[in-house]
């Protein structure tokens, strides 16, 4: 664990609100000169802290309107392996994120869907037949607000 100061800080928050940045246009948001700004940057990359840089998509202007939470409890009859059942989810390209959790299920998917009839062929066809799944609970999500990581 690396020892983080307000500076270092100030760097990372500006990178979560906009992880295209420079370093140039970080060091002007948090008052250092860019060759400074670029060496705290580079060490908090080193370090690991900063592990990458990403875009998200406007999943919307992409035609995906929908967006469910899956609980999957694994069938306790068939054993079926966890690592048949996760290659195979991870297959799914509407599933954008697999969770292995503790408490009442044992995997959290985040599904994308073009509309709710797009979302109950995948349930039926991809979901529902996956090596070893049992129950199945699903929330839509209605919003999402994100806020950066408190430093």
């Amino acid at each position: 664990m690396m020892d983080l100061d307000d500076t270092d800080r100030a760097i990372l928050r500006s990178l979560q609100k906009d992880g295209s940045l420079n370093a140039a246009a970080v060091a002007k948001r948090v008052g250092l000169s860019q060759p400074a700004c670029w060496r705290r940057i580079r060490k908090l990359e080193d370090s690991g802290v900063i592990s990458g840089r990403s875009i998200r998509l406007n999943q919307e202007a992409l035609g995906f309107g929908v967006t469910v939470f899956l609980g999957i409890k694994l069938a306790t009859r068939g054993r079926v392996s966890v690592e048949d059942f996760e290659r195979a989810v991870i297959a799914i390209p509407e599933v954008q994120v697999v969770q292995h959790v503790l408490g009442l299920y044992d995997y959290r998917l985040k599904v994308v869907a073009r509309d709710i009839a797009d979302f109950e062929r995948v349930l039926r066809r991809r979901i529902m037949t996956l090596p070893g799944a049992g129950a199945v609970d699903s929330n839509v999500l209605l919003s999402e607000e994100t806020s950066p990581l408190l430093l």
